[in-house]
C-alpha cells in the first residue's frame, strides 16, 4: 500500500499544471531555437550565394601559355566548360574559391596526352591562369608488330622517357627513331628497359652504325634494326635479350667488330648482312648472306 501511495503521488506531481507548463515553455523555446537556427543558416546561405555571384568575385577570363600543338580554343572550351554552371544550383563554378581546378587539370591531362604537366593559378580574382608544358617527341612507336610490306603503320611520338602521348605525321626516311612492341596510346613503352634500349642505341651509333628501329618480340627477343636498303625484317639487325646484360653486350660487339675477320667483313660487306646475335654470353654470331655463320669469340 505504501508503495502504491509513493507512486500516485509521483504522478501527480508529474502531471501538475505548474510541471505541465514549465514543460510547454521548455518546448516552445527548443522549437524557437531550430526556428531561429533555420533561419539563420538560411540567411547565412543566401548572402553566400549573392556574395558569390558577385562579378568582382568570378573569373570572367582564362589565358593559357606554353602550349605550342595543342590549339589555344581547343583548351580553353574544355576550360569554359568544367567553369559552366553551379553548385548545388547556387554557387557559380567561376567564383574565384571554389572554381574546380582538380577537375580542369584531370580533363585537360585525360584528353591531351602530349600535356606533360600543367600548373593552374588565379592571376587575380578574375583571371585564371592555365601554364601547359608540352611533351616533345624524340622517337616513334608504331605498332605491336612491324608493319607488312604493303602497309604503313600509324606511328605515334613518344617522349624521352617512352610515353606515347599523340599521332605522328608520315615522315619519310629515318627522322625519327622507331620503336616496335606491344604498348598503347598514354603508356610508356616497356618502362622497365625503355632507357636500356636508347643507350644502347646510342652506343651502337657511336661505334658508326646507323640504326632505324627496335621490335621488342613477346618472347623477350629484341631485335634492333640496322639502316638498310632493305627495310625490317628482312634487313640487317641485332639481336639480344630483354634480360641481357646491356653494358656487357655492348662490350662484346665493340670488340667482336674491332677483331678480324668481321672488322673486314662488316667494313666491306655490309650491304650483306643479315644479323648479329649477342645472346649467347661471350659469342658473337653473325651472318653475311654470301657465306655461312660465323662466330667472333669475345675474350
Amino acid at each position: 500500500m505504501l508503495s502504491y501511495f509513493i507512486l500516485m503521488q509521483k504522478r501527480n506531481l508529474l502531471n501538475s499544471p505548474r510541471l505541465l507548463e514549465l514543460k510547454k515553455k521548455r518546448r516552445r523555446i527548443f522549437i524557437n531555437k531550430i526556428l531561429l537556427s533555420t533561419f539563420s543558416l538560411l540567411v547565412i546561405f543566401t548572402s553566400l550565394a549573392y556574395f558569390s555571384r558577385i562579378s568582382a568575385f568570378n573569373i570572367n577570363s582564362v589565358e593559357i601559355q606554353g602550349n605550342k600543338v595543342i590549339d589555344i580554343e581547343t583548351i580553353k572550351s574544355v576550360v569554359d566548360k568544367d567553369l559552366t554552371g553551379n553548385y548545388l544550383g547556387f554557387f557559380p563554378r567561376t567564383n574565384f574559391l571554389i572554381y574546380p581546378k582538380s577537375k580542369i587539370k584531370k580533363e585537360l591531362t585525360d584528353q591531351f596526352k602530349i600535356i606533360k604537366d600543367i600548373s593552374i593559378n588565379l592571376k587575380n580574382l578574375q583571371t585564371l591562369s592555365v601554364n601547359i608544358e608540352e611533351r616533345e617527341g624524340k622517337y616513334t612507336w608504331c605498332g605491336n608488330d612491324l608493319p607488312t610490306q604493303t602497309e604503313q603503320n600509324q606511328c605515334y611520338f613518344m617522349d624521352d622517357k617512352g610515353y606515347i602521348f599523340g599521332e605522328a605525321p608520315y615522315f619519310s626516311g629515318n627522322v625519327y627513331l622507331k620503336f616496335f612492341g606491344q604498348a598503347d596510346l598514354g603508356l610508356n613503352f616497356f618502362p622497365d628497359i625503355f632507357s636500356k634500349l636508347v643507350s644502347f642505341d646510342q652506343s651502337v651509333e657511336a661505334m658508326g652504325i646507323k640504326t632505324s628501329s627496335f621490335l621488342v618480340k613477346d618472347d623477350k627477343t629484341i631485335e634492333l634494326y640496322l639502316l638498310s636498303d632493305t627495310p625490317p625484317p628482312l634487313g640487317p639487325k641485332i639481336v639480344l635479350k630483354t634480360d641481357s646484360d646491356f653494358e656487357k653486350v655492348t662490350e662484346n660487339l665493340q670488340t667482336a667488330l674491332s677483331t678480324e675477320p668481321l672488322q673486314t667483313e662488316f667494313k666491306n660487306k655490309y650491304s650483306t648482312l643479315q644479323y648479329i646475335y649477342l645472346q649467347f654470353g661471350n659469342k658473337v654470331y653473325y651472318k653475311f648472306s654470301t657465306q655461312n655463320e660465323s662466330v667472333s669469340p669475345v675474350k
